[in-house]
């Protein structure tokens, strides 16, 4: 026993010392994630044509049998029956993240609820748009939002996670043929970049009153690379083409120009403080940041493919959306700035969850894409040290950082993984890098994609028939943390 230590027994008897704590930065928001499609299926109660949302493609895309039943798409095909049912049980919900001091909590929008049939093509404003709305989703949004506000839990909220109206994209018309599909989504630029533009609009009127903090859309470079380029098992999303460089190239365009028009309407029309603290409307980007490695770090080819990937993965976007910069022809140089773009950013949201082994090509992998000379190789196995690497590489683009996704499926292993995650977190910040937020991946076990329920992330699993949430030993951990507001 060192004589400190002794003389605090000594002191206070056989009490021990106070446990100290490794703070975060003052105002700090710990919390979690979700996205609408993922956890509002599944409800109790509630029928399943009251419960689901069955206008969007990602539902066609889980229920349609030429899909679930085509092997290469990796589609599991189980019910969304299956899901967590948060559209019936959100007030539950929120009413454990207050007594579980979350004081943030990231979900989406769902666009296809709340305009589920092409009769909101025709609108040319919000004000007309807005008379097109659900009226019964648009009660439910509002309904949560406030729920959050009075259980003192800030809204983060995405305008659009993956999920588009069928109206908008029919996956399954352009995994058959995207040459003549109509409803074709992101490959399309003149008529989705509009429409999600005044979607947006009518989300901050609508909704401004109850949320400060907006992302636009969630891992655009995911949707390119999981629908247009590399559709495997880890993820296969609609239209599940494989190397369609002409549908990666446009797509990635388009969620650019998507995202700005966004970005401008939401500023635009949500003009209400719903905090009342003076802060004005935030409108963020969340984006899939990977910590990048070279294959062999002996060979100078894979270690200059780092920088390749950084720039198609990354770069490509992000410099558009705050310097204006753009490459006209992805050769990894760019060409022009356009100013429509610059400046529509005010805080950059990461999604980590690994590290990917990187070597160079002599061939681009992406047809049209130049810069694409490199062959990734992804690994699924939890990397925490690279969450400070990606931290520092976020707060290189000169904005504030928020965590908004991070977690692992290894539910036996998440205390330790949370710990070491959130060490590296701090390492970043120790160095400079301004990150605001810590959002887990996920509330609670929830619908993960082509993947169904098979991946479990929740800080909290599902029990029985009326899904009662069991909080998992990670949930006890990230309570100590979110008291103590730091590392004890």
């Amino acid at each position: 026993m060192t004589t400190g230590m002794l003389l605090w027994v000594m002191l206070l008897g056989c009490e021990r010392p106070p446990e100290a704590v490794v703070p975060f930065p003052e105002g700090f928001a710990f919390g979690a994630a979700t996205a609408g499609f993922q956890v509002e299926a599944g409800c109790p109660t509630l029928s399943p044509e009251q419960c689901e949302d069955r206008a969007s493609d990602w539902y066609q895309w889980v229920t349609d049998p030429s899909i679930v039943g085509n092997e290469s798409l990796h589609v599991s095909g189980e019910p969304l029956s299956a899901g967590p049912g948060m559209w019936e049980l959100y007030e539950d919900d929120i009413a454990q993240m207050e007594r579980d001091g979350l004081s943030m909590f990231r979900l989406s929008l769902e666009w296809s609820r709340l305009f589920p049939d092409a009769e909101a093509e025709t609108a040319t404003t919000v004000d007309e748009l807005a008379a097109m709305a659900n009226p019964a989703a648009v009660a439910r949004y509002h309904e949560v939002l406030t729920a959050l506000r009075d259980a003192g839990v800030e809204p983060l909220v995405t305008v659009n996670h993956y999920t588009l109206p069928l109206w908008v994209h029919n996956g399954v018309a352009c995994h058959e043929d995207p040459e003549t599909c109509e409803a074709s989504g992101w490959l399309k630029g003149e008529r989705i970049v509009p429409l999600i533009g005044l979607y947006a609009g009518f989300c901050g009127r609508e909704f401004g009153g109850e949320v400060d903090t907006w992302a636009t859309l969630n891992e655009p470079f995911a949707t390119s690379l999981s629908g247009y380029l590399q559709p495997g098992e880890d993820r296969s999303s609609p239209p599940g083409l494989s190397l369609y460089g002409e549908g990666v190239v446009a797509s990635m365009v388009h969620q650019i120009e998507g995202h700005a028009a966004m970005t401008d309407a939401l500023r635009a029309h949500d003009a209400v403080d719903a905090s009342g603290d003076g802060t004005e409307v935030s409108v963020g980007l969340v984006m899939n940041m990977v910590a990048i490695s070279p294959k062999d770090p002996d060979d100078p080819a894979d270690v200059e493919a780092v920088s390749r990937m950084d720039y198609l993965y990354h770069r490509v976007f992000i410099d558009a959306v705050t310097d204006g910069a753009w490459d006209d022809d992805l050769d990894g140089t760019a060409d022009r700035t356009r100013p429509e773009l610059a400046d529509r950013l005010d805080w950059l949201g990461v999604n980590y969850y690994n590290e990917v082994k990187v070597n160079s090509l002599s061939f681009p992998i992406v047809s049209g894409v130049p810069v694409s000379t490199f062959y990734p190789e992804f690994s699924w196995e939890p990397y925490p040290e690279g969450l400070e690497r990606v931290a520092l590489r976020a707060a290189d683009f000169g904005r504030p950082v928020l965590i908004t996704e991070n977690g692992s499926p290894q539910v036996a292993d998440t205390p330790r993984i949370l710990r070491e995650h959130l060490e590296a977190l701090d390492r970043a910040m120790d160095q400079g890098a301004d990150v605001r937020a810590y959002l887990y991946w996920s509330w609670v076990d929830n619908y993960e994609w082509n993947h169904g329920m098979d991946l479990e992330f929740g800080l909290y699993r599902l029990g029985g028939a009326d899904k009662a949430r069991i909080a998992r030993p990670v949930m006890d951990d990230f309570r100590v943390i979110m008291a103590a507001g730091g590392l004890p």
